[in-house]
């Protein structure tokens, strides 16, 4: 005799709430699913396998290997896992509220290690005068994060060209928002998003934990017409971005320009921090490297312990 309950199903975490969260299955169907514990807690984009119950409800039997995962630091400096799977993310910036000065080089430095491509969005690009684009970082220094192979977009919410810009990086990927309070993550992904709140009522209210959204990390299905059916993350914003505890080697590999000198270090171990023969600080007074950028290494290491 043939059980009645329908055959397990691979879908893939649109949002997670402690022990259940929403998966979209490859119908794409969204269903209500819990957790069993053995597996423990799949993170936004995790592909997972449903099981379905006998009251027709789901739960997420396993997950699969994953690609990639985004994290920020928590207080003492330990990984905090954000979402997974990712082919982009989007380090948000403006020039209201200011970002501290290395914000930018630490979201770098943590995509860079996390096997990640970034990609700097400056929003909110009406309030920067032509002062502040020749004197304010890291503003002013658009075009060096480009020499350095960065791939950098300017877009505004209000202004021409709008948001547009940004569409083509988003085709066929799934991207994370990132960025501090305040930069206008939100106001970017409703002009990304026509339907957002539509999708935004579905994924909390299905679940009972609507008062949660803007706290909890969301998977959202971009318009297919202008991204070929990306998809886009939201992340809950914060004051400043930490990192989690990296060695000095760890560190300077999210420093692209550095990769080419590294060897020719005296020391194999060298921190590029005083040591006799580094290459690094070598090239820092010829100016091959940044002099800010070289400050901004520093000053992280030394945030590292």
């Amino acid at each position: 005799m043939t059980s009645g309950l329908a055959p397990d199903q691979s879908a893939l975490i649109l949002v997670s709430y402690g022990n259940q969260g929403v998966a979209e299955k490859a119908d794409g169907l969204q269903v209500d699913c819990v957790y069993r514990r053995s597996v423990g807690r799949p993170l936004c984009g995790d592909r997972v396998t449903l099981e379905a119950t006998d009251d027709d409800s789901w739960l997420v039997t396993s997950i699969n290997a994953r690609d990639n995962i985004f994290v920020r630091a928590d207080r003492q400096q330990r990984q905090q896992p954000v979402a997974s799977n990712l082919d982009r993310v989007l380090i948000v910036i403006a020039p209201q509220p200011a970002p501290s000065k290395d914000l930018v080089e630490r979201y770098l430095v943590a995509v860079h290690s996390l096997g990640i491509r970034p990609l700097l969005v400056i929003n909110k690009m009406e309030l920067l005068n032509a002062n502040d684009r020749a004197e304010l970082a890291p503003f002013c220094r658009l075009d060096a994060y480009r020499s350095l192979g960065y791939e950098v977009v300017e877009v505004s919410c209000k202004l021409e060209p709008g948001v547009r810009p940004l569409e083509p990086y988003l085709n066929g990927a799934t991207s994370i928002l990132v960025g501090q309070s305040g930069v206008g993550k939100s106001s970017l992904a409703n002009q990304l998003i026509p339907d957002l709140d539509l999708q935004t009522g579905g994924l909390s209210g299905s679940t009972g934990k609507g008062t949660h959204t803007t706290t909890t990390t969301i998977m959202y299905s971009l318009p297919r017409e202008t991204t070929e059916g990306g998809r886009l993350v939201d992340s809950p914003g914060v004051w400043e971005y930490g990192l989690w505890r990296l060695g000095a080697a760890e560190l300077a590999s999210g420093f692209p320009e550095f990769e080419s000198l590294v060897h020719n270090c005296r020391f194999n171990d060298c921190k590029h921090h005083g040591e006799p023969g580094c290459a690094v600080a070598a090239a820092v007074e010829t100016g091959e490297v940044l002099a800010w950028r070289y400050a901004s290494y520093l000053r992280l290491l030394q945030q590292s312990g």
